[in-house]
């Protein structure tokens, strides 16, 4: 009897450990909870990547990560269940949002709004990654020159952030943030785009075309490698070496986030990896810049005036090939190919490890806070 009840058990504890709806069961309040959206197979990969190699140093025993989706998004997430069964990734779940989200009703409550408070009781931390682009509707414009292929999962990225930082287009909203202000909410690439948008912000849909007036490859290499976020080359000439990103170096302002949370020189110009075409444009409520490209034309990062642990980056940290020789890349068809890690070198390296040691003190330091 005994042992039928403890087989009873521990095929409970499995199945609840691999379900799609990990908030809605017994879980273990005494862990930390990091929210990871769009947990593709990639991005689960990439965190596991980044705690294994101490980047991401946010104690193992006590933290755990969900990957938190939407069920309106085109990925197919039982893709990550299986990958998080097959290798037996035990500090991994998920969690997926049912709901019905519409353009119209991001900035307000909504279908998924009482989701959203359980994910945000019961965590500490939320990681938006990159990606397509954002539907400009979603931001009040027409699209002129965004190629949107998952409108589910942005309607659901933007109304996240917005439930937890609030925004212009609805300033009567609390954001979730003023009950636990320490909570940190970072982004890279899109992330940082989508935080923009849900506080009220608006993108530039394509850099070259609206910048500089280059319509095509060959107008866009013409701005100079220093000034381009990714590699046209690739478009002009076949090279299975060639990049499709650029490594290019930023510039921090005169907001104290770098200097005083990431501990760096404010003379320091990091070599970052930077894949996109659009970038932050009007800025959303409550957002200030953090860092801006060589030429100063594009926000290369932002954070929050009134939530310190708000911020977020228009590169990439989180590649692996930036602190390991994964492989060999080039960026013009001439170059000597090199590895992503030797290209942006030591002080960049470390940059970006400072940066994430940043991240990974929040974490360290962040209290449960959970409903029981």
């Amino acid at each position: 009897m005994k042992k039928n009840i403890l087989l009873v058990f521990l095929t409970l504890f499995v199945l609840s450990a691999t379900s799609q709806d990990f908030f809605h069961g017994e879980f273990n309040h005494r862990k930390k909870y990091v929210i990871l959206t769009n947990p593709t197979v990639r991005n689960i990969q990439t965190v596991r990547y980044l705690v294994n190699a101490d980047l991401l140093d946010v104690q193992k025993g006590k933290t755990r990560f969900v990957g938190v989706y939407y069920e309106g998004q085109n990925y197919d997430f039982s893709q990550t269940k299986e990958y998080i069964e097959k290798n037996n990734l035990k500090k991994f779940y998920l969690h997926e949002v049912k709901g019905n989200l519409k353009e119209d009703d991001l900035f307000e409550t909504n279908s998924c709004t009482a989701e959203l408070n359980t994910i945000f009781e019961n965590s500490v931390a939320v990681f938006f990654f990159g990606g397509p682009d954002i539907p400009p509707g979603v931001y009040g414009e027409e699209n002129t020159r965004s190629v949107v292929t998952d409108p589910g999962r942005h309607y659901f990225e933007t109304t996240f952030l917005f439930h937890l930082l609030g925004g212009f287009n609805n300033e009567n909203y609390e954001p979730l943030l003023n009950q636990k202000p320490g909570y940190l909410v970072t982004g890279f690439c899109l992330g940082m785009q989508t935080m923009n948008v849900a506080t009220g912000g608006t993108l530039i849909q394509d850099i070259p075309a609206e910048i500089f007036g280059a319509d095509n490859p060959e107008a866009a290499l013409k701005i100079g490698r220093a000034n381009l976020h990714r590699n046209y080359w690739q478009e002009m000439v076949e090279d299975t070496l060639l990049m499709g990103i650029n490594l290019h170096t930023i510039k921090f302002t005169e907001n104290p986030f770098f200097g005083d949370f990431v501990k760096v020189p404010k003379r320091w110009e990091p070599r970052v990896y930077s894949s996109h075409h659009q970038a932050a444009e009007k800025l959303g409520k409550g957002l200030e810049i953090t860092a801006m490209s060589p030429d100063g034309k594009i926000v290369e990062g932002l954070a929050h005036s009134t939530f310190s642990n708000v911020f977020a980056v228009q590169f990439h940290p989180e590649v692996p090939g930036l602190y390991e020789d994964l492989y060999v890349r080039k960026f013009h068809p001439e170059d000597e190919p090199m590895s992503y890690n030797d290209i942006i070198g030591k002080q960049s390296v470390k940059f970006h490890e400072r940066y994430w040691g940043h991240i990974s003190e929040i974490i360290r330091k962040a209290k449960n806070r959970t409903k029981k």
